[in-house]
């Protein structure tokens, strides 16, 4: 299309445009505090501002998972911790039990305390952090015990499953962060488990028989020795979870600084563009005053 403008006016339009638009851009910069609004701003940027924004989004995400499973590790490991002292317990009472000059109602007295420790301990095994019952294993909604006083055995079995639960680190690396109540008091192996070792225990004191609670006594240190290393697992759990959630947050302040760096707008430039757009569109303006204007009546004299 043809312009119907002589040269100066349309020199006047282009700069006039050219200036609304430097203005415009340095308005909403001042306002948004972006200098990256829309992909036309800076196409250049663009595919590496919006992997930053996933990479937060990712960093972000990682440390909300990290909070949620601190508190069922750091209850986990309370429980556990708390196991190991009511065990120590266990022992205690089991030495007097064992002792020669132990009487049979004496036995009786020990057995009953022994059975409400081992109560306490089902009670631990129990443990439940915002309705997720944290020793079940996968199937957190499950408790994973019930005791029952007046069987032989009074604990009943494992109600949970295996557990697969990890936590993923701001590297994408992932780490266990659970055992099962199976693994911690109820282990397949008899040697190492706190329910069995109890049970043999208190039927021993009821029986009053010097063999059967020497025999129960002298397994104990292994089993103590297990819930120990139990114990240890939280401990390297809560290490795993604190140096991930430190990584996560450098991390996180990194990549908030390199979306800064990459979509922030200088206000102080913004503010120099904006008043000098200003000053050039009022000269501009007094520039076209200048032009000389002619007209039919100019050639009509």
């Amino acid at each position: 299309m043809i312009s119907s403008l002589q040269p100066p006016a349309q020199e006047f339009l282009n700069n006039i445009n050219r200036i609304s638009d430097e203005m415009t851009q340095a308005q909403t910069e001042l306002s948004t505090g972006l200098r990256v609004n829309v992909v036309s701003d800076s196409p250049d940027v663009i595919s590496a501002l919006l992997q930053a924004r996933a990479n937060l989004n990712t960093a972000q995400q990682v440390t909300t998972n990290l909070g949620q499973v601190s508190t069922e590790v750091n209850t986990a490991e309370q429980a556990v911790s708390t196991a190991t002292t009511l065990y120590d317990q266990v022992q205690s009472l089991s030495a007097e039990g064992a002792s020669s000059t132990q009487t049979a109602s004496g036995r009786i007295v020990i057995a009953q305390q022994l059975q409400s420790i081992e109560q306490q301990m089902v009670g631990l095994a129990n443990t439940s952090v915002n309705g997720r019952h944290i020793f079940a294993g996968d199937t957190d909604q499950t408790q994973p015990y019930t005791f029952d006083i007046t069987q032989p055995d009074p604990v009943s079995t494992y109600a949970g499953s295996t557990s697969t639960r990890t936590i993923q680190s701001p590297n994408g690396t992932t780490f266990p962060v659970a055992l099962t109540a199976q693994q911690i008091f109820d282990s397949t192996d008899p040697t190492t488990n706190v329910f069995t070792s109890i049970n043999n225990l208190v039927a021993a004191l009821y029986s009053n028989n010097d063999t059967a609670v020497a025999t129960a006594n002298s397994a104990l240190a292994g089993v103590g020795t297990f819930v120990n290393t139990q114990l240890a697992f939280y401990g390297t759990v809560q290490d795993s979870v604190a140096a991930a959630t430190t990584s996560a947050a450098t991390l996180t302040t990194q990549l908030q600084v390199q979306i800064s760096g990459l979509q922030d707008a200088d206000m102080t430039k913004s503010i120099l563009d904006l008043t000098q757009a200003q000053t050039e569109q009022k000269a501009a303006l007094q520039a076209f005053q200048q032009i000389p204007r002619t007209s039919l009546f100019d050639y009509l004299g």
